[in-house]
């Protein structure tokens, strides 16, 4: 096997290696400029080929703005700076002999912790069970397939009696052992996948793989598209995206408390100075701070959209008078008090508030008419003239009443009502949705993953 980033690359290689690794991250949506890449080339001539870690980080500290884009970086390197090129010696045949050598030699690099050898394993996973198609160098590799027939979480107890037999000390709480093992099996599971990957790369290109094989940037991916995981990530970016909009909203209020100019106090002002208006007198503004009221729909894939913009706003709660948040399933029931633990276990909110909130009645699909128009009775006091109230909700009904005149009620009674919707917009008015018909009545607005959600928090917020 032929080494990979190494200083036999040329320079005219060298430099589409680099360009491509730029326009890779720009089209996951990672801010690029031209500084940041003549920095990055700087880097590669100081820091030179031979020690690819070190070029990774100095890309890094280069191109990225914050830890956020770091993942994708890592993804997108692997394939234009690769470990290695080229295929492995032998014949790869992948029988069920092999597989279970395979399985004890992975076991015991897996209690070693040795990594050199977790690395070496996962090439020899791919070239033996990864490979499909007909053609004698395959068509194709395909990390699924690999851990599928290698199966590496059925090792957890295997490894663990390995690590227990090794370590007489007992230094491993059987709970740290664990977890400190499937964190070794997760590595390896990454491994084969950069390296599929990188197979898949050479025989179709870096940039088409690097365009429609990694997975997007978390600010990117699709509420309702979104797995455990990847929610997860999503609520960690939580509070320094509730730090970037509370310096946002307060710009915003700075410069709305400066008010509007006095003309009669201008003119006369500018008598001193000939009739020409120098220095402009402004109609000092005191706002007060307004009141936000969110009213969310929590069931099925929607809920991890409500659950992660429940948390942002409770974030931002200092930047507003008065917040209160409704949960809705066809019942609504406030959840205020309930985000106040949600901050601190985001991953466990929604179990909390189905589990105590009373959200629904006779059924479990969610049912907007009915929701909205208690929410109108219930709680009248929640709303008034300085109120901004949010729905967060696809606006799907079941095929019940969507209740129209409640929304109008809403809307006489509120100072403005913006509704976000997770779905795309070529959905809208789809089976059972009644998004066009709320549309007529409120501010609807598509708001499908966090980047969308940034943007329009930091413009649709009241000041």
């Amino acid at each position: 096997m032929t080494a990979a980033a190494g200083p036999g690359l040329a320079d005219t290689d060298l430099v589409t290696r680099l360009t491509g690794l730029v326009d890779a991250l720009r089209a996951h949506g990672l801010r690029i400029g031209t500084g940041e890449t003549v920095d990055a080339a700087r880097a590669v001539e100081a820091l030179g080929l031979a020690d690819r870690e070190l070029l990774r980080e100095g890309l890094a500290a280069t191109l990225l703005h914050g830890a956020g884009g770091r993942p994708v970086f890592d993804a997108v390197f692997e394939l234009y700076f690769p470990s290695r090129v080229g295929l492995p010696d032998g014949d790869g045949d992948g029988g069920d002999a092999d597989r279970e050598v395979l399985r004890a030699r992975l076991a015991e690099a897996l209690a070693a912790n040795d990594t050199a050898a977790l690395a070496r394993l996962a090439v020899e996973a791919v070239d033996g069970f990864g490979g499909y198609g007909g053609s004698p160098g395959s068509d194709g590799w395909s990390s699924y397939q690999t851990l599928d027939r290698l199966r590496p979480q059925t090792l957890l107890a295997r490894v663990r009696d390995e690590v227990r037999g090794r370590d007489g000390s007992g230094r491993f709480a059987d709970r740290l052992l664990e977890d400190e093992i499937r964190r070794r099996i997760e590595e390896f599971r990454r491994l084969v996948t950069v390296e599929a990957r990188r197979r898949a790369a050479e025989r179709r290109g870096r940039d088409e793989i690097a365009r429609r094989a990694l997975a997007p940037a978390a600010d990117r991916v699709d509420f309702l598209l979104a797995g455990k995981d990847r929610l997860a990530e999503m609520r960690r970016t939580v509070r320094p995206l509730a730090r970037k909009l509370a310096t946002r909203l307060a710009a915003r209020r700075r410069r709305a408390a400066r008010g509007t100019i006095d003309l009669r106090r201008t003119l006369r002002g500018s008598l001193s100075t000939g009739g020409v208006p120098v220095k402009p007198v402004l109609r000092r503004r005191r706002p007060a701070r307004p009141e936000l009221v969110l009213l969310c729909d929590v069931s099925g894939s929607v809920a991890g959209f409500s659950d992660f913009t429940m948390l942002l706003v409770q974030a931002l709660h200092d930047q507003f008078s008065k917040v209160r948040v409704f949960a809705f399933v066809n019942r609504v029931d406030e959840v205020t008090g309930l985000l106040v633990h949600g901050a601190a276990d985001p991953e466990g909110l929604n179990a909390r508030i189905r589990a105590e909130a009373r959200l629904t009645a006779w059924h479990d699909s969610s049912d907007y008419g009915a929701a909205l128009g208690e929410f109108t009775d219930r709680y009248a006091d929640a709303v008034g003239p300085r109120t901004t109230v949010f729905v967060l909700g696809d606006a799907r009904t079941n095929m019940a009443d969507p209740n129209l005149p409640a929304v109008r009620d809403l809307t006489r009674r509120t100072r403005r009502v913006h509704w976000l919707n997770p779905e795309p917009r070529t959905l809208w008015g789809t089976g059972d949705s009644a998004a066009p018909a709320y549309a007529e009545l409120v501010d609807m607005r598509e708001c499908r993953n966090v980047r969308q959600l940034d943007a329009l928090v930091g413009r649709l917020l009241p000041v």
